[in-house]
């Protein structure tokens, strides 16, 4: 598996080729606007609205690239695929985090859908990485920056 594969689910997969279309269409067309905008207000070296497009062209293209690199290595989730026997990327995980004497819920998910909000964690994060191949039972170590977490896993659905 290559180390810049993204794993996503095919909703996810829609929404970030949402995206990039929307910043290549839409997005690169109100960048134009502003530079030719900011443009009219006269001198370049000491227009600060000039800069400020650029600038955010500048970001805008980063994020453009960033996506397609994203697209290009999307491996798509097939949820049919996924085993309940031991966890996954995509798997539903319910876990008792002894440390903090709580019960958490949430599903491993690629790094790009990953939004700790809706309890959806990456297989990179700490936690996603020390769950992924273990089995309902199991109790496993994580190294977080708060220090060691022990939980224990209680269930694993798609």
């Amino acid at each position: 598996m290559p180390a810049n594969q993204t794993f996503l689910t095919d909703e996810g997969y829609r929404k970030l080729v949402e995206e990039l279309d929307h910043l290549r269409t839409a997005g690169r067309e109100q960048i134009a606007n502003k530079i030719k905008e900011a443009r009219s207000f006269g001198d370049l070296s000491e227009n600060a609205e000039y800069d400020e497009a650029m600038n955010e062209q500048a970001i805008m293209e980063a994020k453009i690239s960033r996506l397609e690199e994203e697209l290009k290595n999307a491996q798509i989730l097939d949820t049919e695929e996924l085993r309940t026997d031991v966890i996954a990327v995509g798997s539903f995980v319910t876990v008792f985090d002894k440390t903090y004497n709580e019960e958490l819920e949430f599903q491993i998910i690629g790094k790009a859908q990953a939004n700790p909000e809706e309890n959806r964690i990456s297989d990179e994060s700490p936690i996603g990485r020390a769950l992924l191949g273990h089995k309902v039972g199991e109790l496993v170590e994580v190294e977080a920056p708060s220090g060691t977490i022990q939980m224990e896993i209680l269930s694993i659905s798609k």
